[in-house]
């Protein structure tokens, strides 16, 4: 305890979602709560630039599941709906294949199925059951397998636990999955390509991903007025209220540890910090590997697979395109091969699919008036140290082939309206973030590595050392992370009974 207040005193490493929301919780229950940050704002990847009046979400731009946004704030004593003004986004994305026909995926059932029926006659009511699939494997997982733990194998090995791995289609591909619902290839791709914000390719992920195409169309896809980094200043600014304190530009060094308790942390300029918990936010191969004692966990973790990485460019135009939608996905000529080529070879394809977002059709604060500001994401291979890329020569690569493709679109002249413009590749994201081979997502949400499969969050051997963030269980992405953060959190008030 804290001799001078008598609190218990955590330390939380990183301040990207997980850890601004697990300091949150502990500081709702009268923690006195530090926040130790390597860059100079909180958020993680959950970034934004902000440049000559662009501006940039860097990291996530979708806004699914409100109600983890939503329990969140509720555990903070606070109403989602006085932090985030949320406008619901339909169509939710255009979708643009590779002879640059469309496809506007919407909530609109009758728009729906004149597409669909225009692509593949008869196949809108076999999409209907899909969704209504996809719907349960939500209503499944949700309770079941995302918002629980599981500290040990029985709790996850039963018979319970199996009954629902195959109700929830785990052990079946996604591809293989949506293959019994749509013939076309077209319509095969307009309904998995979801499973790559997962880091995943649909011809490696379970069929309970169909989930994610579920959820979109019935819960809708949203848009936070200001961008997603609007969700990191928000709950930075309510962990403040409750009396987080955050300390910026402190690389941490070290986890100090004393027998089997983790004790503080030691900073990059020497500083020492103390307390009775610590919990890690950060990159969880690089903590182990680079914060705590070698015990062999840093090289088992190295042999698991990690999500894919992601080549990214964002561009300040001095003009809009009436082509772009809020959200875009142009798809590769070869579905298949491309996802081999980022996840067997660990490169870029050839052709490969890209995904861009235009905000500023949402917001206009996204831009200066009467301009745009793009973000575009092209999925890679992550970093391979026995065969290292040139990432210089795919970033040139990956901007020449995005400008081409969007020459077909009708804009031909987009380069030379491009008046900002940042380009990041898996380095990037692993200087800054401490990313073990720059991928972007954390280990991979393959079967073998989810729920108890995934690593636990608490240290086998320091008890008092807690894990929050898309290594963890539930996985990525923003929603996800809150829950690694409620679960985290809930465990360290049971087993310190503070």
């Amino acid at each position: 305890m804290n001799e001078s207040n008598g609190k218990p005193r955590a330390l939380v490493v990183g301040a990207g979602i997980a850890g601004i929301a697990t300091a949150a919780r502990l500081a709702r229950r009268g923690w006195q709560v530090k926040v130790v940050e390597k860059n100079e704002k909180s958020g993680g990847r959950c970034g934004q630039m902000v440049i000559d009046g662009y501006r940039f979400d860097t990291g996530a731009t979708l806004f699914l599941m409100p109600e983890l946004y939503a329990e969140t704030s509720a555990a903070l004593g606070e109403r989602m709906e006085d932090h985030l003004d949320l406008h619901r986004i339909d169509p939710t994305y255009q979708l643009v294949f590779q002879d640059d026909t469309q496809f506007h995926l919407t909530s609109n059932m009758h728009a729906l199925m004149a597409q669909v029926e225009a692509v593949e006659p008869g196949a809108f009511e076999r999409l209907l059951h899909y969704l209504g699939e996809g719907r349960r494997h939500y209503e499944l997982a949700l309770p079941n397998l995302i918002n629980r733990g599981f500290y040990s194998l029985p709790e996850f090995i039963n018979p319970r636990m199996l009954a629902l791995f195959l109700r929830l289609k785990a052990t079946t591909l996604h591809s293989a999955y949506a293959g019994r619902f749509f013939r076309t290839r077209k319509l095969q791709m307009a309904f998995t390509f979801q499973d790559m914000y997962m880091g995943l390719s649909p011809y490696q992920a379970p069929a309970v991903y169909s989930l994610m195409q579920a959820t979109e169309l019935t819960d809708g896809l949203y848009y936070p007025a200001g961008g997603m980094y609007t969700i990191a200043e928000r709950l930075t600014g309510i962990a403040e209220n409750l009396g987080v304190e955050f300390v910026y530009n402190a690389p941490v060094e070290q986890i100090q540890v004393e027998g089997k308790r983790a004790s503080g942390v030691l900073l990059a300029d020497g500083r020492a910090l103390s307390a009775e918990v610590v919990v890690a936010n950060a990159d969880l191969g690089y903590v182990y590997r680079h914060l705590l004692p070698d015990d062999g966990t840093a090289d088992r973790i190295d042999r698991k697979e990690y999500g894919c990485a992601t080549v990214m460019f964002y561009w300040g135009l001095d003009r809009q395109y009436p082509q772009l939608a809020p959200h875009n996905l142009l798809f590769a000529g070869d579905y298949r091969r491309s996802f081999e080529d980022v996840f067997g070879k660990a490169t870029m394809p050839t052709e490969p699919n890209f995904y861009m977002h235009a905000p500023a059709r949402l917001d206009p604060t996204a831009a200066p008036p009467g301009c745009d500001s793009l973000y575009l994401a092209v999925p890679v291979g992550h970093m391979n140290e026995d065969a290292p890329q040139d990432w210089p020569a795919i970033q040139a690569r990956a901007r020449q082939y995005i400008l081409r493709r969007l020459a077909g679109l009708g804009m031909a002249d987009l380069e030379s309206h491009i008046k900002v413009e940042v380009g990041l590749v898996p380095p990037d994201w692993k200087r800054r973030y401490n990313l073990t081979r720059g991928s972007a997502h954390g280990l991979s949400h393959r079967l073998t590595q989810m729920a108890y499969f995934r690593p636990a969050n608490r240290h086998r051997c320091y008890h008092n050392l807690y894990f929050v963030g898309a290594s963890t269980h539930p996985g990525t992405g923003v929603p996800t992370v809150l829950v690694s953060a409620r679960l985290a959190s809930e465990r360290i008030l049971a087993e310190t009974g503070a």
